[in-house]
């Protein structure tokens, strides 16, 4: 099948092809030896993510005072030795 690159460098992929794919809304996209490929990949809302990290923090036992004790530590100067 032929798809035409527009001149906004938009490629519109033909319906035969996406069929299999109706319910995927993102694909991850690179190339590789001349050629374009395209992985359907599954987005999670940022809201889930924060939730399972909430969760894991939790379940480390780490504090609010730890975390930021830690960006503390991250941001000292560096030592001079």
């Amino acid at each position: 099948m032929l798809a035409k690159r527009t001149y906004k460098n938009q490629i519109t992929i033909p319906k035969e092809i996406l069929k299999d794919f109706q319910e995927v809304e993102y694909f991850d996209v690179s190339a590789k030896e001349g050629q374009i490929i395209l992985r359907p990949v599954s987005v999670k809302p940022s809201g889930e993510h924060l939730s399972m990290v909430r969760d894991k923090i939790q379940s480390l036992g780490i504090t609010e005072k730890d975390i930021s004790d830690a960006i503390q530590w991250a941001r000292r100067p560096p030592s001079k030795d």
